[in-house]
């Protein structure tokens, strides 16, 4: 058995790629839900691979990763918009920024780029700071949203023969005969004869487990805002010139039509701590607002929100062979989305086959391509009328905001959600203006009802989040 610990987009799609070969792999997730952690608040931004330094892992993996993206999106049938960034210089001084990153991309080998004038960025961004002179555009870079990839990724190994275990929390790892048994918080254990760390923050705690030293691992908070989609800012992925430390606060159109604005940049004590600051918001407000001024946090916010990335010393990927027959995955941050797809690849085909010398073949009965329930409000009404028409609850719409019928959302029941997260990111249902306000309490009888759980038992997320805590009349 091959155990994954850790279901974000890096593992689950590392969890996909072995089981390419193998029919026997384990995704072992210590919350309650699938991509929820590093992987859920991060600004969804498939990179070009040119800001990376020469000669890092990450500079290797990115721009394999922005590549093997279209083939992502046409197997686990998720959306990947290439839009285009810029990297924006608004003085003298940033126009040397922009020269650096063009001396970074021929070292990194991208070659899709272009060197944009001050009327022919304005052309393509007439809502951008007017006294932008230059921008370095890559028409390759590209939004996405990853708790879906990571999502398909996991139907992906379940259909095709594999186990996907949430609240499995690892606490003790032994070793038995050249292999592992994994001990988890809730009392039981596996034997695995592989196992890949992939648990994002806590990946350095989980190595020491296994009697490994990985970098160690502090937490960087980003705070965010998400804007409507009522009001066009930017076509494109706009960035400021980048620090040693940060991409910079951006303006980020996102999959679904609105707009993220963030994030900061700040250590943090607590793997934890995912609270929104005054002082954090007010910076994102100064810094997108000096790349796109017509920006309006004062009627069109949809919410705020913090995001942690698992940052070292280092600032690079740490991917290698631990003692004996584990790998370590570790310290992915940006462009840890972008390589994502990359890095599954380079721990099957170099660690694993070459590395550890494990020979593997491709299975003959893998099943590549993953469907996904389609939001109807994306398809034509001629569409939508016909599957109304099989089915009554297509015709039932329960969140307004971002048009998620009733059938929608029983189908993210039936493939698993038992959370109002899990509903949410299946979905997009309670994703829009309203928050939920409206939708929840019709969601919530909505599970009560296809699952038989009460509703007080029915949580938001992790233990201890529940909603009602006594029962009530649903209607």
């Amino acid at each position: 058995m091959i155990a994954v610990i850790g279901s974000g987009i890096v593992g689950s799609l590392i969890a996909r790629e072995i089981n390419k070969y193998i029919e026997d792999v384990f995704i072992f997730e210590a919350r309650n839900g699938i991509g929820t952690g590093v992987t859920k608040g991060n600004s969804g931004i498939i990179h070009g691979g040119y800001d990376d330094t020469p000669g890092s892992l990450r500079s290797e993996l990115c721009y394999k990763g922005n590549k093997l993206y279209d083939e992502i999106s046409q197997e686990l049938s998720v959306e990947v918009k290439r839009v285009g960034s810029h990297v924006v210089a608004l003085n003298e001084d940033e126009l040397k920024a922009i020269d650096e990153l063009e001396e970074r991309a021929i070292q990194n080998g991208v070659k899709e780029y272009e060197i944009l004038d001050k009327v022919e960025l304005l052309e393509m961004e007439p809502n951008l700071n007017k006294s932008a002179l230059k921008s370095f555009y890559c028409p390759i870079a590209g939004v996405t949203e990853p708790w879906e990839v990571a999502m398909q990724a996991t139907k992906s190994v379940e259909i095709n023969g594999g186990k996907v275990l949430k609240n499995k929390k690892l606490v003790e790892v032994k070793k038995k005969d050249n292999k592992f048994e994994l001990f988890f918080e809730d009392g039981s254990n596996y034997i695995a004869d592989l196992v890949i760390n992939v648990a994002g923050l806590y990946a350095d705690e989980v190595a020491k487990l296994f009697g490994d030293e990985v970098p160690y691992i502090f937490p960087v908070k980003g705070e965010y805002y998400l804007l409507g989609k009522d009001i066009k800012y930017a076509n494109a992925v706009i960035f400021p010139t980048p620090s040693k430390l940060t991409k910079g606060c951006l303006v980020v159109p996102t999959v679904d039509g609105g707009y993220l604005a963030g994030p900061t940049a700040h250590g943090v004590k607590s793997k934890q701590d995912l609270s929104t600051t005054q002082e954090g918001l007010l910076e994102v407000r100064e810094k997108s607002l000096r790349l796109v001024p017509t920006l309006d946090f004062s009627r069109n916010v949809i919410k705020t929100f913090a995001g942690l990335r698992p940052e070292t010393k280092e600032k690079d990927f740490h991917i290698d062979v631990g003692g004996g027959n584990v790998i370590h995955v570790s310290g992915i941050r940006s462009p840890g989305l972008t390589a994502a797809p990359a890095i599954a690849k380079y721990v099957v085909e170099y660690l694993i086959q070459e590395k550890l010398h494990i020979n593997l073949q491709k299975r003959k009965n893998y099943i590549g391509q993953i469907e996904k329930v389609p939001h109807l409000v994306e398809k034509d009404y001629d569409y939508w009328e016909r599957v109304i028409q099989e089915d009554p609850d297509a015709g039932e719409m329960i969140c307004y905001c971002n048009k998620i019928t009733k059938k929608e959302i029983k189908e993210a029941i039936k493939n698993g959600a038992r959370t109002l997260d899990d509903v949410k990111f299946a979905t997009r249902a309670s994703f829009g203006e309203c928050q939920g306000s409206f939708c929840i309490p019709k969601i919530l009888k909505i599970i009560s009802e296809e699952t038989g759980l009460k509703p007080q038992d029915i949580l938001q997320n992790e233990e201890g989040s529940w909603i009602i805590d006594s029962e009530v009349r649903m209607i």
